[in-house]
Protein backbone atom coordinates (compact mmCIF):
# COMPACT_ATOMS: atom_id res chain seq x y z
CA UNK A 1 0.00 0.00 0.00
CA UNK A 2 1.07 3.19 -1.00
CA UNK A 3 2.03 5.87 1.63
CA UNK A 4 -0.13 9.07 1.29
CA UNK A 5 1.71 12.28 0.80
CA UNK A 6 0.02 15.46 2.95
CA UNK A 7 1.62 18.00 0.38
CA UNK A 8 -0.70 19.77 -0.99
CA UNK A 9 -1.47 19.60 -5.13
CA UNK A 10 -3.23 23.39 -5.28
CA UNK A 11 -4.17 25.66 -3.22
CA UNK A 12 -7.95 25.97 -1.59
CA UNK A 13 -10.96 27.89 -3.10
CA UNK A 14 -10.68 30.63 -0.20
CA UNK A 15 -6.72 30.78 -1.02
CA UNK A 16 -7.72 31.28 -4.45
CA UNK A 17 -10.25 34.16 -3.95
CA UNK A 18 -7.22 36.01 -2.13
CA UNK A 19 -4.99 35.70 -4.81
CA UNK A 20 -7.85 36.65 -7.33
CA UNK A 21 -8.78 39.62 -5.39
CA UNK A 22 -5.02 40.89 -4.94
CA UNK A 23 -4.05 40.37 -9.02
CA UNK A 24 -7.72 42.42 -9.75
CA UNK A 25 -6.07 45.21 -7.77
CA UNK A 26 -2.86 45.06 -9.09
CA UNK A 27 -4.98 45.22 -12.92
CA UNK A 28 -6.47 48.48 -12.02
CA UNK A 29 -2.97 49.95 -10.57
CA UNK A 30 -1.27 48.77 -13.95
CA UNK A 31 -4.23 50.04 -15.99
CA UNK A 32 -4.39 53.40 -13.96
CA UNK A 33 -0.12 53.68 -14.72
CA UNK A 34 -0.68 52.40 -18.59
CA UNK A 35 -3.25 55.36 -18.89
CA UNK A 36 -1.20 57.64 -17.55
CA UNK A 37 1.59 56.40 -19.79
CA UNK A 38 -0.40 56.58 -22.72
CA UNK A 39 -1.50 60.11 -22.20
CA UNK A 40 1.94 61.58 -21.81
CA UNK A 41 2.94 59.90 -25.23
CA UNK A 42 -0.12 61.25 -26.53
CA UNK A 43 0.31 65.05 -24.81
CA UNK A 44 4.29 64.51 -26.47
CA UNK A 45 2.98 63.77 -29.72
CA UNK A 46 0.42 66.60 -29.71
CA UNK A 47 3.27 69.06 -28.56
CA UNK A 48 5.03 70.47 -31.60
CA UNK A 49 7.02 72.88 -29.71
CA UNK A 50 8.23 69.67 -27.55
CA UNK A 51 10.24 68.75 -30.65
CA UNK A 52 12.67 71.45 -31.06
CA UNK A 53 13.41 72.50 -27.39
CA UNK A 54 16.66 74.45 -26.22
CA UNK A 55 17.66 70.34 -25.58
CA UNK A 56 16.99 69.55 -29.44
CA UNK A 57 14.79 66.94 -30.80
CA UNK A 58 16.63 63.73 -29.10
CA UNK A 59 15.32 64.52 -25.43
CA UNK A 60 12.25 64.53 -26.98
CA UNK A 61 13.23 61.18 -29.30
CA UNK A 62 14.59 59.66 -25.88
CA UNK A 63 11.20 60.36 -23.65
CA UNK A 64 9.47 59.01 -26.51
CA UNK A 65 11.21 55.97 -26.29
CA UNK A 66 11.44 55.65 -22.84
CA UNK A 67 7.51 56.27 -22.09
CA UNK A 68 6.57 53.87 -25.16
CA UNK A 69 9.03 50.89 -23.22
CA UNK A 70 7.11 51.15 -20.04
CA UNK A 71 3.71 50.67 -22.16
CA UNK A 72 5.08 47.25 -23.59
CA UNK A 73 6.17 46.42 -19.96
CA UNK A 74 2.85 47.27 -18.40
CA UNK A 75 0.97 45.85 -21.03
CA UNK A 76 3.09 42.59 -20.85
CA UNK A 77 2.49 42.33 -16.50
CA UNK A 78 -1.27 42.81 -17.33
CA UNK A 79 -1.49 39.98 -19.70
CA UNK A 80 0.75 37.98 -16.86
CA UNK A 81 -1.83 39.18 -14.69
CA UNK A 82 -4.79 38.03 -17.03
CA UNK A 83 -2.78 34.74 -17.75
CA UNK A 84 -2.23 33.88 -14.11
CA UNK A 85 -6.31 34.66 -13.09
CA UNK A 86 -7.22 32.38 -16.05
CA UNK A 87 -4.76 29.39 -14.11
CA UNK A 88 -6.94 30.70 -10.62
CA UNK A 89 -10.12 29.65 -12.52
CA UNK A 90 -8.74 26.40 -13.93
CA UNK A 91 -7.85 25.82 -10.21
CA UNK A 92 -3.65 25.34 -11.28
CA UNK A 93 -2.59 28.70 -10.04
CA UNK A 94 0.31 28.74 -7.76
CA UNK A 95 1.45 25.78 -8.89
CA UNK A 96 5.33 25.31 -10.06
CA UNK A 97 5.53 24.21 -13.80
CA UNK A 98 8.97 22.98 -13.22
CA UNK A 99 8.40 21.07 -10.17
CA UNK A 100 4.77 20.72 -10.22
CA UNK A 101 4.84 22.02 -6.00
CA UNK A 102 3.34 24.86 -4.98
CA UNK A 103 4.94 28.04 -5.27
CA UNK A 104 4.87 29.18 -1.43
CA UNK A 105 1.84 32.07 -0.33
CA UNK A 106 4.56 34.86 0.03
CA UNK A 107 6.24 34.42 -3.17
CA UNK A 108 2.78 34.86 -4.71
CA UNK A 109 2.17 37.65 -2.62
CA UNK A 110 4.68 39.10 -3.93
CA UNK A 111 4.58 38.19 -7.95
CA UNK A 112 1.28 36.95 -8.09
CA UNK A 113 1.96 35.86 -11.61
CA UNK A 114 4.69 33.72 -10.67
CA UNK A 115 4.75 30.15 -12.49
CA UNK A 116 7.95 29.83 -10.90
CA UNK A 117 8.70 28.56 -7.11
CA UNK A 118 12.30 30.49 -5.97
CA UNK A 119 13.94 27.10 -6.10
CA UNK A 120 13.16 26.83 -10.26
CA UNK A 121 13.56 30.27 -10.78
CA UNK A 122 17.18 29.93 -9.52
CA UNK A 123 18.01 26.98 -11.30
CA UNK A 124 17.00 29.02 -14.51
Amino acid sequence: MAAKSNELTRYSDEDLAVFETLINEKLVVAQEQLSSYEGQILELGQSEEAKFKSLGESTSQADNERLFDMVRRQKKLMHHLENAKLRIQNKVYGVCRESGKLISKERLMAVPHATLSIEAKQRK
